[in-house]
């Protein structure tokens, strides 16, 4: 199908839904395995150093496969290249629990779809985010992409529950191991699941009948963009989903049961924080409603590193949960509404793989500071790099409006 089809109302209609649909899916499916991977390898014997590593190899290649995605996309079949990337997914929660050598491990997270990160980032992402946009006028786009990370986000905190789910195993009488390694088989079914859905999106290619370079018009800004998006997902490195759990475990002796609950929590508060972003969007802007949200979160981070009891500190990081995703849709939709329709695919990736290559420097440095004596040295660390990102952007971007900010639909 050709992208002149897709404009026809029920194929943009049907194509949208399966998309939020496959997005619930894969956010549910790394709501768990975010929280039982880290837990999963230290039942295995692995050291705090050691996973993470395992965190910057699945982010290292994570960045390879979004990059070549970027490179394929403008000239190949968006839902094919989607199909191919389910199945990677499936073979990556059919791998984790037959290895635990850690050198394998590493591997299979370097190739594989497992992400250590609360954030939705890797190979699936540009792919989405170009179709999604292509789905959805100026006006509705924002709103679109709220919609689909609140869908994300809901569906990973009932993921986040699911984590749970060892605990009741072992209490049954099945070994904790094995727990761990079944909660990795349901992983692979829900990337089959996941296939199953991307089965139902039209055919389209990923530059939308353009021949020339990926990127044209728009390259300048995607290069300023995409710097300053590294900047962001280098300090969010330091307390990725898997080491931020793993932070609660060694410094509160949290259970995973409460730990669960807590991520749920969090990822609850990030859903319902989305919509409010679109809405807020529309009243002061893309770019101020990314600053102006994300800078008090980020000051919740640094106050958590030096809260006494955990009661503090779940109160601030849930305080943070609230504000710290409201970038997320505003973010994507504001990439998507700068560049031509036929480079949506490419500035997708463009931007998502330094995002990926400068998060993957930071959780193994990061393994390395919960070590030691002051273990909040990444919460710090990260929140301070976070407001320094935040402030350059807002004096980088502040006056390159969208379409619909130009237009006076704001």
């Amino acid at each position: 199908m050709t992208a002149d089809a897709l404009d026809t109302a029920p194929t943009r209609v049907g194509a949208v839904n399966a998309l939020y649909a496959a997005r619930a899916v894969r956010a549910f499916a790394d709501g768990f395995a975010v929280i039982v991977l880290p837990a999963y390898l230290s039942a295995i014997g692995l050291s705090t150093i050691d996973i993470g590593i395992v965190a910057t190899a699945s982010l290292l290649g994570s960045a390879a496969l979004t990059l070549a995605v970027g490179l394929l996309a403008p000239r190949h079949d968006l839902r094919k290249l989607l199909l191919l990337a389910a199945g990677l997914m499936v073979a990556t929660g059919l791998a984790l629990p037959a290895l635990a050598d850690f050198a394998f491990i590493a591997v299979v997270a370097f190739i594989g779809t497992v992400n250590p990160s609360a954030g939705d980032i890797g190979v699936f992402v540009p792919l989405e985010h170009a179709m999604l946009a292509r789905g959805a006028g100026d006006r509705e786009r924002t709103a679109a992409f709220a919609r689909y990370s609140l869908i994300g986000a809901l569906a990973a905190a009932a993921g986040a529950l699911a984590a749970a789910t060892p605990d009741l195993v072992v209490s049954a009488g099945i070994g904790k191991i094995t727990a761990f390694r079944l909660m990795f088989v349901a992983y692979a079914l829900l990337g089959l699941v996941s296939a199953l859905l991307y089965r139902r999106l039209p055919h389209l290619e990923g530059g939308e009948g353009s021949r020339g370079a990926p990127l044209g018009p728009s390259r300048a800004v995607v290069y300023r963009l995409a710097a300053l998006f590294s900047l962001d997902a280098f300090a969010g490195g330091f307390i990725v989903q898997s080491l931020l759990a793993l932070w609660l475990f060694q410094r509160f002796a949290l259970s995973l049961s409460a730990a669960a609950s807590f991520f749920f929590w969090s990822s609850v508060l990030s859903a319902f924080s989305y919509p409010v972003a679109a809405r807020l969007a529309k009243r002061i802007g893309l770019v101020n409603t990314m600053v102006f949200t994300h800078i008090p979160s980020s000051i919740c981070l640094i106050l958590a590193a030096f809260a006494p009891s955990l009661e503090v500190v779940i109160g601030l990081l849930l305080v943070r949960a609230a504000l710290s995703q409201m970038d997320v849709p505003t973010r994507t939709s504001y990439v998507m509404a700068v560049v031509t329709p036929a480079e949506r695919t490419a500035a997708a990736s463009v931007t998502a793989v330094p995002r990926s290559l400068a998060s993957s420097l930071s959780p193994a440095l990061s393994g390395v500071l919960l070590a030691m004596p002051f273990s909040g040295l990444p919460l710090v660390l990260c929140g301070a790099l976070k407001i320094v990102y935040d402030l350059a952007l807002l004096v980088s971007f502040r006056h390159i409006k969208p379409p619909e900010e130009k237009t006076g639909d704001v």
